[in-house]
């Protein structure tokens, strides 16, 4: 029996999924280094970065340099876990 339950909807967004993915590799990465890996528009790279921020899967961090501002991100502990075990259910759904 096939339990789809396992997955976290959080991830159900190829783009979260990508935003994961990404972090999970890498320690920081800023805004606009992860919108072209994603070949995203802003918007969706602020939304769905928002989202995961709300479900405290990644962190956020604003700065100046210089004079401009820089936004980067990385995984959290609870990212970190929560991708991991939707990884795992998705290994599982497909019979690996």
């Amino acid at each position: 029996m096939i339990n789809i339950s396992q997955l976290n909807k959080e991830f159900e967004s190829r783009v979260r999924l990508g935003i994961m993915s990404v972090l999970m590799v890498n320690d920081w990465v800023d805004f606009s280094e992860m919108k072209n890996l994603l070949e995203i528009t802003d918007g969706n790279m602020a939304s769905h970065s928002n989202a995961l921020e709300k479900a405290n899967y990644i962190e956020v961090k604003k700065e100046f340099v210089g004079k401009k501002p820089k936004t980067s991100y990385r995984v959290t502990q609870s990212g970190r876990t929560a991708f991991t075990e939707h990884l795992d259910a998705l290994e599982k759904l497909i019979g690996r």
